[in-house]
């Protein structure tokens, strides 16, 4: 799950709320897509694919460079006061360059605006989602239990990041 980055001004990329109706994030989506089955054992990959991310519930955010997509990502507000992220993807054609950081520090303060207390994520094993891992961990998520209608498997972790601060507040 390519979604390496250095650390880079998110004033660099242009944040916003995505209806999915354009070409460019139709095709980065089906390209995520397309990897997650690539790098995932059949029957473990729950990327989503476009109807899934219109769903209630969902939002999606895209980050552009000018006329250009550099990155996707969602949140899944579970209504308990938890969201998932989703569908997190740099494209293959500005690896590295802070897009990814951008995108889930923007999510990050959605979640908390909206009052959630935690965010968490299912992801994969393995060498091609080690740099999407790398970004989780530096972030604050650490490897915890399964959740939502997820099962465990040898292949699948879940990540899990507080928004709550330590004085509950």
């Amino acid at each position: 799950m390519s979604l390496t980055d250095s650390a880079a001004p998110a004033a660099r990329f242009a944040l916003r709320e995505d209806d999915l109706s354009g070409a460019q994030i139709r095709a980065l989506l089906e390209y995520h897509l397309r990897q997650m089955h690539a790098n995932s054992p059949p029957g473990s990959v729950f990327a989503l694919d476009l109807s899934g991310l219109q769903a209630p519930g969902m939002t999606v955010w895209s980050a552009w460079c000018d006329d250009a997509l550099v990155a996707v990502g969602a949140l899944k507000d579970w209504g308990d006061g938890t969201g998932e992220l989703k569908s997190m993807r740099t494209h293959p054609d500005h690896l590295r360059q802070g897009a990814a950081a951008a995108v889930l520090e923007h999510i990050l303060g959605v979640a908390r605006a909206r009052g959630l207390q935690r965010v968490s994520l299912e992801t994969g094993s393995g060498e091609a989602f080690e740099p999407a891992l790398a970004l989780y961990r530096k972030r604050g998520f650490s490897n915890g239990d399964a959740f939502g209608d997820y099962v465990a498997s040898d292949f699948n972790q879940f990540l899990h990041l507080s928004l709550v601060a330590p004085d509950g507040h």
